[in-house]
């Protein structure tokens, strides 16, 4: 049995209809088949759709005191009032992964973070489904924080998804993938990977 104590706390923030509750469920889904600590507190705005929404994912190697965050150590933002909202908010060394088809990544100030900007809704329109951009973020941003395994996510999909859902199973997978493999190809063009 491993020592190492681990904890990691993630916002996950956008309009509603965006799908980002689903991004913090599989996230969290994902860490419960591997065995992790979790907790998952979705927030809803005053509307559903086109009203803001994030959940909050903590994931940890022993128990947690409270899902709630003043403070997380990563962000995944999803459209620019969530920037505004949540990137003040950032731990120093933070991560903010910003959707760069709807935030200039320009808008985002802190020199103190770490920001990675993917354009998850182009990636996902050229993959033939606009509508997965979600699974899009959430395959990139897993890819460059290596939270869960990729398995455990695919394997929550049928947990989180509702049964009329599950025949767009692959294709949720398949976008995914799609994001880690944008994440791996940026990694594979950094000139500082070359030796």
């Amino acid at each position: 049995m491993s020592n190492n104590r681990f904890y990691y706390n993630v916002i996950v923030a956008g309009f509603g209809g965006q799908g980002v509750m689903v991004i913090g469920n599989l996230l969290a889904y994902a860490a419960m088949i591997e065995g992790k600590h979790v907790t998952y507190l979705p927030v809803y705005g005053v509307e559903m759709r086109g009203g803001t929404a994030n959940c909050t994912v903590v994931i940890a190697s022993h128990e947690i005191g409270s899902p709630v965050v003043g403070r997380p150590q990563a962000a995944i933002v999803m459209n620019l009032p969530s920037l505004i909202k949540y990137e003040p908010l950032l731990l120093p060394n933070g991560l903010l992964f910003l959707n760069s088809s709807l935030i200039d990544p320009k808008e985002a100030f802190r020199k103190d973070i770490e920001i990675f900007s993917t354009p998850v809704n182009e990636i996902a329109i050229n993959h033939g489904n606009p509508k997965l951009a979600n699974m899009v973020a959430l395959g990139a941003f897993n890819e460059k924080t290596k939270l869960v395994r990729m398995s455990s996510l695919f394997e929550s999909i049928e947990k989180v998804l509702d049964e009329r859902y599950h025949p767009l199973i692959p294709s949720n997978i398949k976008a995914i993938q799609t994001g880690a493999d944008y994440v791996k190809s940026l990694s594979k063009s950094s000139p500082l990977n070359a030796s």
